[in-house]
């Protein structure tokens, strides 16, 4: 993935950098993270990009790293640098 198109990930639901199923997934990973978010209504949308397989895996992915962050917050483990804005 670009430099450019993780700049751009504020702003994916406008950014013409993702596609249609990018933005989709995302906004269902917002709704998954942010508490009080309803994800039922993201699954027409979901469905239309990714069969059931791929959402269980999509689904196990996002939660996965919510878990891992709070985790991680919670123990004060810094990031690893991985990546860094140049």
């Amino acid at each position: 993935m670009s430099d450019e198109k993780i700049l751009a990930l504020a702003d994916y639901a406008a950014s013409s950098l993702y596609s249609d199923a990018e933005r989709v997934a995302l906004e269902y990973a917002d709704c998954m993270t942010l508490s009080g978010r309803e994800v039922s209504d993201l699954f027409a949308r979901l469905r239309r990009f990714y069969d059931d397989d791929a959402l269980v895996e999509l689904t196990a992915i996002i939660a996965w790293e919510n878990a891992s962050s709070k985790f991680n917050r919670a123990l004060r483990i810094p990031s690893q640098g991985l990546w860094k804005r140049r």
